[in-house]
């Protein structure tokens, strides 16, 4: 029995590399779109986040000289690029779907307007929403954190390549602590890099819980919107 109703799947570019060391590995968005299907058909309205980190970075662009506005506008399209690609998957297995782009995008994309996300997610459509914000300076993140807000989800699942959030970074510290349960404010306080700060404290002043969990792991995305415990849960 399916937990909740309405979601919102951050799902972060790299993610979406599988074992590549760029771009899109076809295989992995199958095994997305499979899991969200199995949850579309439990009746939970789906939302989806993609991010970029796989084509292009607009932070790490920025750091090495380029202007921050257009390297951010460069990463909204990386995702842009991930969403049209989650979005084949899906429909290759019968799962309708609309791309809602915070960007115009006649030609590939609907115009991001709330009540026609809800409405999509009303009818039973997966609703991925591209191109983050739509502003430079704010990350998927925190685009997760704003339409988890708009379209009234009662969680985010963030799907990272992490089985959850650690006191340090597992992969370099064989020592690091896993945590089962945080609150939004212990995030903030320790830390954690669980996602940004703008994004973090958008979820606390609202209260959106958050779960950090493995996409690695097969069946993890359905094991979450169906509310069993895994990776770490971030509420009040």
């Amino acid at each position: 029995m399916a937990k909740y109703k309405r979601v919102l799947l951050k799902v972060s570019g790299e993610a979406l590399m599988g074992n590549l060391g760029y771009g899109i590995d076809p295989a992995v968005a199958n095994e997305i779109a499979e899991e969200i299907r199995d949850a579309v058909r439990a009746g939970i309205e789906v939302a989806i986040v993609v991010g970029g980190g796989n084509i292009f970075r607009g932070v790490a662009a920025s750091a090495k000289g380029m202007d921050r506005s257009t390297a951010d506008h460069m990463g909204m399209l990386a995702t842009m690029i991930n969403s049209l690609a989650l979005q084949d998957a899906l429909e290759q297995i019968g799962v309708f779907t609309r791309v809602l782009s915070a960007i115009d995008m006649k030609a590939i994309s609907e115009p991001y307007i709330r009540r026609r996300a809800v409405r999509h997610l009303e009818k039973g459509r997966v609703v991925i929403f591209g191109a983050g914000t739509g502003n430079p300076y704010f990350s998927t993140d925190t685009a997760a954190a704003l339409r988890a807000n708009e379209i009234n989800a009662e969680i985010i699942l963030k799907a990272t390549s992490v089985d959850g959030v650690y006191d340090a970074d597992p992969r370099t510290n064989p020592n690091a602590v896993k945590f089962e349960s945080l609150t939004h404010m212990e995030m903030l306080t320790r830390e954690l890099k669980v996602m940004d700060s703008t994004a973090a404290s958008l979820c606390m002043d609202n209260n959106i819980p958050i779960v950090v969990f493995s996409l690695k792991t097969k069946g993890n995305i359905f094991k979450a919107i169906c509310g069993e415990k895994i990776g770490t849960i971030i509420e009040e």
